[in-house]
């Protein structure tokens, strides 16, 4: 065979082959391949030397009497190497009534293979349509796992309280004409890498990376684009379209070079994963894998076994917790961390995990605690997003020791003040310290609560202080897709405005939004573009829209300079979060702070339903580091009166922030922050302010 085509050589007679492990093995005389069916009654193997070709080079029958053991169909084939094209045909009953959906002229594609090839002619309504799909079908790749070098690099196992995480789409963030990204490499793993120096420039120290596993992009209405990947056919192969080399293996060593290149460069990866469903889709969908080799036990099916149970409103949900996809999923996991070396894992729908193979929820779910007590994911990030698409919400409940949980109420709260809606005060207070109402029952570290006020799926930040409601005509859906409540607010104007006043008063509630998430305890998470007002437009569901809508702009870097100037300097203070988030329990955090609530009076605070202000005060290290915070969602100015220092005298406060202050007084270098010289700082409409007393490091007169 040839390594770089994938063409076969002279045919070597198949011998026996084994059970394990599951998927196509290289071992250097030739490669073992392994597929799970415990229904099919034949397994054929096919091999191909290119992506389009209509038919194989060569096909491979699995006898069951030799190449069958339990439910695992196997075979090994010498002389076939890293870069054989592959598929399955399984045979069986079609017998949808009992859940059996079995269709011989379908090429299935190997649920462990570790890349895909993607034909240009695939077509999703052409693999619906019966009749052999050969040429237009997706393919699996036979890969050397070991094959790279690494050249010493390893997971960065980075602290949750060291961590920022950058919510982020691989094609988006450099797909732009403006991104200055060479036109071969726009959109893909190495484009990304051209753009690290800007993410170390910015302050994070962790990208959190939309599906990156092979999805099908043609899986969305009629012509539009799968934009998002929410619609994964493989949970071990990189995306081949995210790759700018063509050759089958490309995809697999790129993304390995962004993942050591971002590792030096001292930023972890976190990969946004999909084990709730598969682009199959309902009972109309295409066989593409899955469902073809063994339906009933890979999707969770309704009492009508030919239609399927839908938690995840995509038209399936995976059956999570069968041995064999439990099986599955943690493998896929830890050949992500072990073989691909990436940092952790944000699980989509993750409360859709915790239902069983009946479809209810479940207390103790099997497949969380596989994944919380793999040896080989010890120490990996893992965030759940608690909830599903059909009711199930667990923020706060999520089970197991060591999950971050996506704190959905965070955003929402910390949203409904700054747009001034009556009794948030009280809410956005408890957010600030970490969400204890939902967390503090726990003995668990503040960092459990990954705190954001935006990500991929609802408004940018920019649209969430520009529009009052969606507008998603775009999608082709007459807008009725996408949330209806955002707790946003237009400043007085719908969309873009010319009016200088409107502008300022929106950056103002950026940044107001954006210290908020920074500055409270948890995690912190931004969206790709917040830190320049990336706009879509006022759509709050582009899932389908892979164009300027959803692509990072980066002329809007120099257009809003000041915003990403400020989350700049605001990221560089992740000292003060390493001092304040000290890995205790939250409760004994927030008693070892000594916090205090004040109001425009010291030690007053107002927490009736019509207040829209709120100050606090956290002294840590015996006093030594004090952060006083004011809050004034008020649309008029409040003038706060400040505590006295432990001598009596106000001299200590520093100026941090001042959100209403043009740059570069909104926000200075932490140890050039002005000394306060008043008793009492008038706190401007609608902005934060952050006053300071840092005993380690010198004051500067204002």
């Amino acid at each position: 065979m040839d390594a770089d085509t994938g063409r076969t050589g002279t045919p070597s007679s198949p011998a026996r082959g084994a059970a394990a492990p599951l998927g196509a093995i290289p071992t250097g005389q030739g490669t073992n391949f392994s597929v799970f069916s415990k229904h099919a009654t034949g397994i054929e193997l096919l091999l191909f030397d290119r992506a389009e070709d209509a038919g194989p080079a060569r096909v491979i029958r699995l006898d069951p009497s030799t190449h069958r053991t339990y439910h695992y169909w196997h075979v090994f084939l010498p002389g076939v190497t890293a870069g054989q094209i592959y598929g399955y045909r399984a045979e069986g009953p079609w017998d949808p009534a009992n859940g059996l959906r079995f269709d011989r002229d379908k090429l299935l594609l190997d649920p462990y293979g570790r890349a895909v090839v993607v034909p240009d002619r695939y077509s999703r309504d052409d693999i619906r349509k019966p009749g052999d799909d050969c040429g237009g079908a997706m393919k699996s790749v036979v890969v050397d796992p070991g094959s790279y070098d690494w050249e010493g690099d390893a997971p960065l196992r980075r602290s949750s309280a060291q961590t920022i995480v950058y919510e982020m789409h691989v094609r988006g963030f450099t797909r732009h004409p403006s991104s200055g990204v060479g036109g071969k490499t726009r959109g893909t793993f190495a484009g990304l890498i051209e753009k690290i120096p800007y993410l170390q420039e910015l302050g994070i120290t962790a990208v959190e990376l939309l599906p990156v596993f092979q999805f099908d992009a043609q899986d969305c209405p009629p012509g539009k684009v799968n934009y998002w990947g929410y619609a994964p056919v493989s949970f071990f192969a990189p995306h081949a379209a995210y790759s700018s080399r063509s050759d089958p293996l490309g995809p697999l060593d790129e993304f390995r070079d962004m993942v050591k290149a971002l590792h030096r460069g001292g930023i972890e990866v976190i990969l946004d994963v999909v084990f709730n469903h598969t682009a199959e889709g309902d009972h109309n969908g295409p066989t593409l894998c899955f469902r073809g080799l063994d339906n009933p036990t890979y999707y969770l099916l309704e009492d009508d076994r030919s239609r399927y149970a839908n938690y995840t409103g995509t038209g399936n949900t995976l059956n999570a917790n069968h041995p064999v996809v439990r099986r599955m999923i943690v493998d896929s996991l830890r050949y992500w961390v072990e073989t691909m070396h990436v940092d952790g894992f944000r699980f989509d729908l993750a409360s859709v995990l915790s239902r069983d193979t009946s479809g209810h929820p479940i207390p103790n779910a099997p497949i969380l605690w596989d994944i919380e007590t793999e040896p080989a994911l010890a120490g990996t990030k893992l965030i759940a997003e608690a909830w599903d698409a059909a009711g199930l919400y667990q923020v706060g409940s999520f089970v197991g020791d060591s999950w971050k949980e996506w704190n959905g109420r965070f955003r929402d709260d910390v949203r409904a003040f700054f747009r001034g809606e009556p009794g948030s005060v009280t809410q956005i207070a408890d957010r600030i310290l970490g969400s204890p109402e939902i967390y503090g029952h726990e003995e668990r570290e503040a960092e459990q609560s990954v705190n954001f006020v935006t990500c991929h799926d609802g408004f940018t930040l920019n649209d969430v202080v520009s529009y009052d409601r969606k507008h998603n005509e775009a999608n082709g859906e007459d807008n009725r897709d996408g949330a209806d409540d955002n707790r946003s607010w237009n400043c007085g104007v719908e969309g873009p405005t010319d009016d200088p006043a409107i502008e300022r008063l929106r950056s103002r509630q950026v940044k107001n939004l954006l210290t908020v998430t920074m500055l409270s305890l948890g995690i912190p998470m931004i969206t790709m573009g917040d830190e320049a007002r990336r706009t879509q437009s006022g759509n709050n569901n582009a899932y389908c829209q892979d164009n300027e809508t959803s692509w990072f702009d980066w002329t809007l870097v120099e257009t809003h300079a000041d915003v990403h100037r400020f989350v700049t300097v605001l990221n560089t203070r992740r000292s003060l979060r390493d001092r304040m988030y000290e890995r205790v329990p939250l409760r004994q955090l927030l008693r070892k702070a000594k916090i205090t609530w004040h109001g425009v009076t010291p030690e007053q605070p107002d927490w009736s339903r019509d207040s829209h202000s709120i100050a606090v005060e956290a002294k840590v290290e015996q006093g030594r580091l004090r952060i006083y915070l004011i809050l004034n969602a008020y649309w008029k100015p409040l003038r706060f009166e400040l505590p006295p220092a432990n001598d009596g005298r106000v001299g200590p406060w520093r100026q941090w922030i001042d959100t209403s202050l043009d740059p570069p007084c909104d926000i200075v270098d932490w140890s050039l922050a002005p000394t306060l010289s008043e008793l009492s700082y008038l706190v401007e409409a609608r902005s934060v302010v952050v006053l300071i007393h840092d005993a380690d490091e010198p004051t500067q007169l204002s």
